[in-house]
């Protein structure tokens, strides 16, 4: 199997260097990865300009730094590897939990394989202001990869592990709403500036992703590409039908 990795931390990140390794046990690897930190970068993608590929070896892998976003890496990855098996984007410092899949460059592209033709597994751990334990997770990135990767009908899976794993489920995205607040601020300069944030409203959802990593375990959550509302075309058909 050939393993296209990708991410939006930055070719240096440990996550990457960490799923390189437990990857590898399943086939030949290498990493297409940006060449600074692209967080939230969300589906951009490069048009204004050429990008440039750099030759970067990363702890024996074969592996190129991109000036460009996360689909960016992975759509010329797959251009200039073909015919990849898969992308794996991760392992992504933070959670990438409900709605997070709306901006997070990390699912951007393993979402850009699929919509390539080929396959994409994104996967995330939260932080807290410290590393993860990349060790005591890689079993567990090992079971998810044993479980994903020969099923060939799953084209697009969202990961996230716990910071000390039990177990694994499936889960649904956690859709929840959120403040959207605007928090005011200055710099040392006395320039205004602001941060924009956010926080949950509702109450976390059993069988959600958010429900699982407070329960301690792996969160996989296969997605698909058309975001069409289908109950709500029917219903506007319905109610709303066109003669012309």
């Amino acid at each position: 199997m050939r393993i296209l990795l990708a991410n939006d931390d930055g070719i240096y990140s440990p996550g990457l260097l960490a799923l390189a390794h437990a990857a590898r046990r399943f086939g030949e690897v290498r990493i297409f990865a940006p060449d600074v930190e692209q967080s939230s970068m969300g589906h951009a993608i490069t048009h204004s300009r050429p990008l440039t590929v750099k030759r970067t070896p990363l702890d024996g892998f074969q592996a190129w730094r991109v000036n460009g976003t996360p689909a960016d890496c992975a759509a010329l990855g797959l251009n200039v590897w073909e015919g990849a098996d898969v992308v794996l984007s991760g392992i992504n410092l933070g959670a990438n939990l409900g709605n997070a899949a709306w901006h997070s460059g990390t699912l951007a592209a393993a979402r850009q394989a699929a919509l390539l033709g080929s396959r994409g597994i994104a996967l995330s751990t939260p932080t807290r202001g410290s590393e993860p334990d990349f060790a005591t997770l890689e079993p567990y990135v090992v079971r998810v990869l044993e479980t994903v990767l020969p099923d060939g009908t799953l084209r697009l899976v969202n990961v996230n592990l716990p910071r000390e794993p039990t177990g694994l489920c499936w889960t649904r995205l956690s859709i929840r709403h959120y403040d959207g607040r605007v928090v005011p601020g200055e710099d040392p300069m006395g320039r205004k500036h602001y941060w924009l944030t956010v926080h949950p409203i509702e109450e976390v959802e059993e069988g959600t992703d958010r429900w699982a990593l407070r329960h301690g375990l792996v969160s996989l959550s296969p997605l698909r590409l058309d975001p069409t509302d289908v109950d709500g075309l029917e219903a506007a058909a319905r109610q709303h039908p066109f003669s012309d």
